[in-house]
């Protein structure tokens, strides 16, 4: 087996939607390692989607090949930038509905039944309805400044993968560099030993103890912070320890994952 270090710097303002809180649309200081997957290439999302989850089948796969990456923590103290956001149109008349921005074209007349919103053309008299949207339409974003940093580790069994110098991360398909170093190992048995890297409990191998953690709630999977574990760790030449054996628990996924 090898093991990478790879350091990712950000190029670009890093957004992903975290965390909700009424309009305010927050970026938490680390990158899933669900997302680094799809981002390094090592698995390809389909480019037509109709809402289903192929976490489970992809991480499955990588299982097979002795692939695995942990979360991507961030180093020092994290950079942030807000802004703010605003997708009225710029069309003469609008209104606000309920989850929806309403326009009317030119020879159309816009009516209000209840809760919905309905277009109607003057010269057939057709009418349509205004279908909702699943889009914010005003708020504020708190995303990851450019000039971060964040190191994550990449298990491989054997010389066959290869990464990228730079990928695409987050909604905004932000542009991130990617330096990676082979390091040597050695493996260990210890007692409650505190991780300071984010760890994906469902990842972890069969026997392995956790005492205590932080949780950082957080979708697909909440991660767990500065944790301390019993164990068998995998020591780096530089004296990080990683718990050893972890493997991406997709059976710990549900379909709507």
């Amino acid at each position: 087996m090898q093991i990478f270090r790879c350091q990712l710097t950000l190029m670009e303002r890093t957004f992903f939607s975290s965390r909700e809180v009424g309009n305010f649309y927050q970026t938490e200081p680390f990158i899933g390692n669900y997302a680094l997957c799809y981002a390094l290439g090592l698995v390809a999302a389909p480019y037509h989607n109709r809402g289903k989850i192929h976490y489970a089948e992809h991480l499955a796969a990588l299982n097979e090949q002795g692939i695995y990456l942990t979360s991507a923590s961030i180093v020092g103290q994290p950079r942030f930038a807000i802004e703010q956001f605003n997708a009225m149109p710029d069309s003469y008349w609008f209104a606000m509905g309920n989850n929806a921005l309403i326009t009317k074209p030119d020879g159309w007349d816009a009516e209000q039944r209840g809760t919905a919103w309905y277009l109607s053309e003057r010269a057939t008299g057709a009418s349509r309805k205004v279908r909702t949207m699943n889009r914010p339409q005003i708020g504020s974003i708190k995303l990851l400044g450019i000039g971060n940093r964040a190191v994550f580790y990449v298990f491989t069994g054997d010389d066959s993968v290869r990464l990228p110098s730079y990928i695409r991360l987050g909604k905004w398909m932000s542009k991130a560099r990617v330096l990676a170093e082979k390091v040597s190992f050695q493996t260990v048995a210890q007692e409650s030993v505190q991780i300071r890297h984010l760890i994906n409990p469902l990842d972890l191998a069969s026997g392995t103890v956790v005492h205590t953690f932080d949780l950082l709630s957080v979708h697909p999977v909440p991660l767990l912070r500065n944790a301390v574990i019993s164990g068998s760790f995998y020591r780096l030449s530089d004296g990080t320890l990683l718990p050893a054996g972890m493997r991406f628990g997709v059976e710990g996924l549900t379909a709507n994952d």
